[in-house]
């Protein structure tokens, strides 16, 4: 009688990233091309294990989606009202919130405001800090007013420790900052390796479920901005929210990549002061020159999210005898400004190939949206012509190679919200054409030179 066959094991290495397998150790995952992600594993061969069904227990069995009961997961707001709008209306409890940024943008500032708010609405809240003391975090707080009874802190980078300050707390809202920093007896590596970030992270999210409790995890990013760690961290977590802003500036943006209970295209407005972080609920007036309208410049309304700003756009022009004339623009994109230069040469005449141009937004905003075309137009045309448009002008569109000014996206929110600042005046697709869009700007700009400007 022949022996039944045994399954074997074949020592292999797997990325925990994909799933690549190999049968040597890499640095470098061939599959997914990242650093670190392949372990030792074992792949059984031959004979395959089945499994057998387990009966649900009690008051686990599936029911109908119509019949389930959501009023015991209410949104509970946050106390920052820009942070509530990016997570689509507040807190939902056993959320697992997963907050991204560079190094030194804000996150831990953002996070301590949001942890005092909720204190001071009554809900008990535990800030595990691995990466200050507690006696830092405190300072921290004194300077921003963030101090309160209820929120309490602890200086821990053990998962199991963590755990058991949950447990003796029990805290309303959890706030871990960095899941890089945090280590588990359960997984091999240090704080920081993918499979110790997996583990940490999972059982976080799994305590926040069982619980009901909402977790606010802080996660590094790499050098190319993309959150560190194994991407089954993104997938883990029920909302992902990146926080940024330009240094130069204290203009702080916080965006939703990933959001299971709200939209992902709001946008939260901070600024980050020497006294903390607030609010900015309105930001319309930070991106907007102030005093009298000069040559040269054009209001564009830039889309954020949802939210509808109005952007400054300048343009200098300088002539030149180099040969190859300066392009120098920041805030909008350069490929753009130099079509939009050459659509200007060759469909309404004006003539850039002798002169220095310098496009700028007002402010430090990035507008980068093709809906910027016609307002660097114009802006560049009252540059080179010496004349500049009513502080009641606003420009919006898309320019073709041929010359069209072709409609954007949401131009009906674009519009209102001109309005609703002001800007009567609102040049779109409406005008047709590069050239009709230029004229009708002139037609604005004549009663208030009171001479007579040709049309282009």
């Amino acid at each position: 009688m022949a022996a039944t066959r045994r399954p074997t094991q074949t020592a292999s290495y797997r990325c925990t990233e994909c799933g690549w397998s190999t049968i040597k150790w890499a640095g470098r995952c061939g599959e997914c091309q990242q650093w670190g992600t392949v372990v030792e594993a074992s792949e059984p061969t031959g004979l395959q294990r089945s499994v057998s069904p387990v009966a649900p227990g009690a008051g686990r069995a599936a029911q109908p989606i119509t019949s389930i009961d959501t009023s015991d997961a209410p949104r509970r707001t946050s106390g920052v009202g820009e942070f509530d709008r990016v997570l689509g209306g507040g807190v939902v409890p056993g959320a697992a919130i997963l907050l991204s940024g560079e190094p030194g943008v804000g996150k831990s500032t953002l996070l301590l405001e949001v942890a005092a708010q909720s204190a001071k609405a009554g809900r008990r809240v535990l800030y595990a800090s691995a990466e200050e003391s507690t006696a830092q975090v405190r300072l921290r707080a004194e300077r921003t007013g963030a101090l309160h009874d209820e929120l309490y802190l602890a200086a821990e980078t053990d998962l199991a420790t963590i755990l058991g300050h949950i447990d003796e707390v029990r805290p309303e809202l959890l706030i871990v900052d960095s899941v890089q920093t945090v280590s588990s007896s359960l997984s091999d590596g240090m704080a920081g390796h993918p499979s110790q970030v997996r583990e940490v992270a999972s059982t976080l999210i799994r305590v926040a479920k069982d619980r009901g409790l909402p977790v606010i995890i802080v996660g590094h990013v790499t050098k190319d901005g993309s959150i560190a760690g194994p991407r089954i961290l993104e997938h883990l977590v029920d909302v992902v929210c990146h926080f940024e802003g330009d240094r130069q500036t204290s203009l702080r943006f916080v965006r939703a990549l990933k959001n299971r209970f709200g939209p992902t295209d709001e946008v939260g407005c901070f600024d980050m002061t020497g006294a903390g972080i607030a609010e900015v609920p309105d930001p319309s007036a930070l991106f907007l020159g102030h005093g009298s309208p000069e040559p040269g410049t054009c209001v564009a309304i830039a889309l954020e999210g949802r939210r509808a700003l109005p952007v400054e756009v300048q343009a200098l022009t300088i002539k030149t005898s180099a040969p190859n004339p300066r392009r120098i623009v920041n805030g909008v994109d350069s490929a753009r400004v130099a079509m939009v230069l050459a659509v200007l040469e060759k469909k309404a005449g004006i003539v850039t190939s002798d002169l220095d141009v310098y496009v700028s937004t007002v402010g430090g905003v990035r507008f980068t949206e093709p809906a910027a075309d016609l307002a660097i137009a114009v802006a560049v045309a009252g540059a080179v012509r010496n004349e500049a448009a009513p502080k009641t002008l606003a420009a919006v569109g898309e320019l073709s190679l041929a010359g069209e000014v072709r409609p954007v996206t949401q131009s009906a929110q674009r519009r209102s919200e001109a309005a609703r600042l002001g800007y009567t005046d609102l040049i779109d697709n409406r005008s047709a054409t590069l050239r009709g869009a230029l004229n009708d700007v002139r037609a604005r700009v004549r009663p208030a030179r009171g001479d007579d400007v040709p049309d282009f």
